[in-house]
């Protein structure tokens, strides 16, 4: 194989993303008015600019109109909520989005929680989050929803699947092991506190590794034809002293074993912002059936 052909294990996260993206244009075509995506940043945070660069981008190919406002780094916690309270009954307003980082003065859990539940196009909103209980799953968080969406392109079958997500945060590991369960996966959740890690991962179906360890994953983790999802993005120097990005899992050697693997850069970070877009659209929907616009 040469290295121009592309590797058929390696998922790739831009046409998944570019699938979503085409069915929510469908949605925008068909609609007389829509109103705006705000992507609020706090600060001059320059780790944030590629990534509402990458939404105002989907927002556009969705045919969704998009704002980023910037906060000083000096605005109080409540002065935030207040405006956020405002943006909530702000008719023009589709749904909010908060960066992060924030400065450290700022709550952004708190604020996540000012979002209205029908504006919380991240997913964030504790209700959101709670509802993936009930196997309400249509505002999950978006990078859980994009490792579930990427499982899905693989063909396989949820139901009856084992799959062990390791790490266990609040907004990846743990909505996404319940958004699994939902589509009636049987899940593990690995932790820090797991005896052995690969005692779990090697007997899976599926891996889904989010520990923020560049490298974690290596190729005697895996059962061979195993689907590995790597959500982790890690800044590392190689040995010339460049920077790049990398994920949690060793990509060359597992693709020699998995039968998938997402790539990084290119595989989940696509598809959150994809998925951020269609949360945009489920919003819109439930915002029509609460009477809040027409």
């Amino acid at each position: 194989m040469t290295a121009a052909t592309p590797d058929h294990r390696l998922i790739d996260g831009r046409k998944v993303a570019t699938d979503i993206l085409r069915e929510c244009k469908k949605y925008t075509e068909k609609q007389h008015a829509l109103g705006r995506l705000v992507s609020i940043c706090i600060g001059d945070v320059p780790e944030t600019e590629v990534y509402v660069r990458n939404q105002a981008r989907g927002a556009k190919h969705a045919g969704l109109p998009f704002e980023q406002v910037n906060w000083d780094a000096n605005i109080t916690q409540n002065e935030a909520k207040q405006v956020i309270q405002q943006m909530n009954n702000d008719a023009s307003i589709l749904g909010i989005i908060i960066q992060r980082p924030a400065p450290e003065h700022i709550n952004i859990r708190s604020l996540q929680s000012a979002v209205h539940p029908l504006k919380d196009v991240e997913g964030m909103n504790p209700a959101s989050i709670g509802n993936i209980v009930y196997s309400d799953v249509a505002l999950a968080p978006c990078t859980a929803a994009a490792s579930v969406e990427l499982i899905k392109e693989t063909g396989l079958t949820l139901e009856g699947l084992e799959v062990v997500m390791i790490g266990h945060s609040e907004i990846v590991g743990k909505p996404a092991a319940m958004m699994l369960m939902a589509e009636g996966a049987t899940v593990t959740v690995c932790h820090h506190f797991t005896r052995s890690v690969a005692m779990h991962s090697r007997r899976a179906d599926v891996v889904v590794v989010a520990v923020g360890i560049a490298g974690f994953l290596g190729p005697e983790m895996i059962k061979p034809g195993a689907a590995v999802i790597d959500i982790g993005i890690n800044q590392i120097q190689d040995k010339n002293g460049n920077f790049k990005i990398v994920g949690d899992v060793q990509t060359e050697a597992v693709t020699e074993v998995a039968g998938w693997v997402t790539p990084v850069p290119g595989g989940v970070g696509p598809v959150t912002v994809a998925i951020l877009i269609r949360n945009a659209i489920v919003a819109h929907k439930r915002q029509i059936a609460a009477g809040w616009i027409e």
